[in-house]
């Protein structure tokens, strides 16, 4: 059964987006919150029926307010069928997920299977259409792999009545909607110029006035320009935690001051230094994966991203390593995980460093309890009942051995020295995200942080 529209979409810039995933989602209900009528397809029928209900799938903050919005005024709308999205709209955004391989490539399948459906359904169509790869891919996929395949199976030629770029997205998970509504920049990966000012004036319709720098390049260029700015900024995450376990092993020194002090340094900026458990998501690790993959298959060593992923691997150990250190055994200890998300303001678990430091307890036979405000129920995908899951933060920490903050919520900020004394059965705090003033710790209580030396 397909789901359509009750009526024609509004004849302004028309705009289909397949896949309605994390970013798909985000960008469908910010080009209906601009004005556009947009159309959302997708294979998962009860995705499909959920969105065209008001309901998100996923959790970002403003994404329910405006596709609750977007639905009710008729801009958004959501189907699985492919040709009528296409026939209904003058560009289609591909935003399908594109998930990490153990090699560090990248599975094109979702990619290769909107392509085959596009292209069929650009074999009837006369008017002008646009192409536009949001996914995430390795430099050389849209020229190599997606580009042919839309020619194949529409028997046209790529510049002839369509067109393909690549277009990549910038997004923050906590920040998304943000982002897309208003963004630092737009690359546009062109084949012909025609399609590069097909695609600038959606923008600029979009923005207007507030416009960002355009920059308009190759779609190979752009898409190695995704993985590299993603790959830089895991870079500073890697370096701050370096420095970090510098400043453990001197003492009084706290990585905080130091890296507050090169943040403010107009070349390095302050942003992506702080230290903690490392990156994760869907985006840092398998952009860095992708380019040690890419660059191995084009014979050259890239001995700095080795080592940015290396570092990251073993934040997570390190935090263990020192509830040893603090406990002894941590057999048949009972050690609290606040935050299982890989950041604040996402219920998103992939490459999640709280995952991984809630199974090494397990393998050093702790008794686990943990809890998150928004991502348990992605958790227990991964935990299942390995762990168990407390209702509160509070509830977490009652009659615990250890609490690890492992993600930097706001309601853990709002935890007291007295909370944790009160409540754990022994007072041992470990601040993986610093997110606690060292100077209001310690004494009765069992205090060690990210980067901060003894006597700190």
């Amino acid at each position: 059964m397909s789901f359509r529209p009750k009526r024609p979409l509004r004849p302004i810039t028309r705009i289909s987006i397949f896949g309605l995933g994390y970013v798909g989602l985000c960008t469908a209900v910010c080009f209906a919150h601009k004005g556009f009528s947009v159309i959302g397809v997708d294979v998962d029928l009860r995705r499909i029926k959920a969105i065209n209900e008001g309901k998100a799938p996923i959790y970002e903050p403003s994404l329910d307010e405006l596709l609750r919005r977007s639905v009710g005024l008729k801009m958004l709308w959501c189907t699985d069928d492919y040709e009528y999205a296409l026939r209904t709209s003058d560009v289609s955004f591909i935003t399908v997920g594109t998930p990490s391989q153990r090699n560090g490539a990248l599975t094109l399948k979702y990619a290769k299977a909107a392509a085959k459906n596009i292209g069929k359904s650009l074999r009837t169509n006369r008017s002008y259409h646009l192409v536009v790869i949001k996914s995430t891919v390795l430099p050389g996929t849209t020229e190599n792999v997606i580009k042919p395949l839309i020619e194949e199976f529409s028997g046209k030629k790529c510049g002839s009545t369509y067109d393909v770029c690549f277009n990549p997205e910038f997004l923050r998970q906590g920040s998304a909607i943000e982002d897309v509504l208003n963004p630092d920049r737009i690359i546009i990966g062109e084949f012909t110029k025609k399609s590069g000012d097909f695609l600038e004036c959606l923008y600029r319709e979009c923005y207007g006035p507030r416009l960002p720098p355009v920059i308009r390049t190759r779609p190979s260029t752009a898409e190695l320009i995704k993985c590299a700015n993603n790959a830089f900024l895991a870079m500073k995450i890697s370096f701050a935690n370096t420095i970090a376990n510098i400043c453990e092993r001197i003492a009084d020194v706290d990585v905080v001051a130091v890296t507050k002090a090169i943040g403010l340094d107009a070349r390095i900026g302050s942003l992506f230094l702080d230290a903690g458990l490392g990156y994760g998501g869907s985006c840092f690790p398998k952009d860095v994966r992708g380019l040690i993959y890419i660059s191995e298959k084009l014979r050259y060593s890239p001995i700095l991203l080795r080592a940015v992923e290396k570092v990251n691997s073993l934040q997570p150990h390190r935090i263990v390593e020192m509830a040893r250190t603090l406990l002894g055994s941590l057999q048949g200890k009972r050690v609290a995980i606040l935050g299982l998300a890989f950041k604040p303001n996402t219920d998103d678990v992939r490459d999640s460093a709280s995952i991984r430091v809630a199974k090494e307890f397990l393998d050093k036979k702790a008794k686990v309890i943990v809890y998150d405000p928004m991502a348990t129920k992605n958790a227990r995908k991964l935990l299942e009942n390995k762990v168990k899951y407390a209702s509160s933060a509070i509830e977490c920490i009652d009659g615990v051995d250890c609490c690890v903050i492992a993600t930097e919520w706001p309601e853990f900020r709002a935890l007291r020295r007295k909370d944790f004394l009160c409540c754990m059965r022994t007072p041992t705090l470990i601040d993986a995200r610093r997110i606690y003033d060292p100077d209001e710790f310690g004494g009765k209580l069992k205090f060690w942080a990210t980067g901060l030396a003894k006597g700190a």
